[in-house]
């Protein structure tokens, strides 16, 4: 397993533009690649459009060259936003899909194996049937790019791993899977059990952390408020070999608090082996096919947010 960096837990110290730093700890999205390898040992990056707010062709190029110098590949793009995937309004219902579908483009400019998406989708019959579609049309162009449609865990259907598995089923192909966040997790009622049923479906899984306290010996600390070894450990058990990201969504510093969290996670996953679990091709050190419908139809100048 490789541990990742989720940028988004560093969104408070990047800056929009140049002439935006506010200071040298400031940082351009193009900067990540080289911070996350040279400042906290990590081997790649799941970025998420927020991030990407106004990038157009030329900057999401320049995003992946920085990638690919710092040799620390974007990996994950995910959306930001929720989308109705299940709604039985068919306007809103082509919207989704047009959303996900330019999030697959950008994510392919980028070298991202995968993408990651919030759906919306309430447990009747008539919701999935609607959602099932338009994911189904989403993994047409995912499929022709090579990117993975990774669906993350939020309220309602897809908070139930099982109903969620289910779900995926029913969608079909090779190009759709889970992505297991650990605060998702510590919200259900056996988050172990969840991260058993959800990991085998995974193409990637985020090691959310929240904060830490002080251990009892000198420079240790302890997870709060679940156990990050433990869920890390069953990750591990169920033979995951894929990429884990780490991320922080407290309110302290986020640098050194992901730089505690990498320091225990790494005593759980064991030393890198770039070879064990991903080769160059998912790592996005290939030269991806250029495709004449991601470059008619990519990010346009609006940029990733519209």
């Amino acid at each position: 397993m490789l541990l990742t960096l989720n940028a988004n837990a560093l969104r408070t110290r990047i800056a929009t533009s140049k002439k935006a730093r506010s200071g040298p700890d400031t940082l351009l999205v193009t900067d990540l690649p080289r911070f996350a390898r040279d400042e906290l040992g990590l081997f790649g990056l799941n970025l998420t459009t927020n991030l990407l707010v106004g990038a157009d062709l030329a900057r999401l190029d320049a995003m992946r060259d920085a990638a690919d110098k710092a040799s620390c590949p974007c990996l994950v793009l995910t959306e930001s936003e929720v989308q109705p995937m299940g709604t039985t309004d068919d306007a809103i219902g082509d919207v989704a899909i047009a959303r996900a579908q330019k999030v697959v483009q950008a994510a392919h400019r980028l070298g991202c194996n995968s993408i990651g998406l919030s759906i919306s989708v309430k447990d009747n019959e008539d919701e999935i049937d609607f959602c099932v579609e338009r994911l189904r049309r989403v993994l047409q162009l995912a499929e022709r790019l090579e990117v993975n449609v990774l669906i993350c865990p939020a309220s309602g259907l897809t908070g139930d791993p099982e109903r969620l598995t289910d779900l995926i089923k029913k969608v079909g192909g090779f190009r759709i899977g889970t992505f297991p966040d650990y605060e998702q997790a510590a919200r259900s009622a056996d988050p172990q059990l969840y991260l058993r049923r959800l990991t085998p479906y995974a193409s990637a899984v985020t090691a959310t952390t929240m904060r830490f306290r002080p251990g009892k010996r000198p420079g240790e600390f302890v997870h709060e408020p679940y156990d990050l070894a433990a869920y890390t450990g069953v990750v591990k058990a169920v033979g995951y070999t894929g990429t884990i990201a780490v991320d922080y969504r407290g309110d302290e510093d986020p640098v050194e608090n992901l730089r505690r969290a990498v320091a225990m996670l790494e005593a759980i996953v064991g030393p890198v082996q770039l070879d064990a679990g991903l080769g160059e091709d998912e790592l996005g050190l290939d030269e991806v096919e250029d495709v004449e419908d991601a470059e008619s139809e990519g990010a346009d100048d609006d940029g990733e947010e519209e």
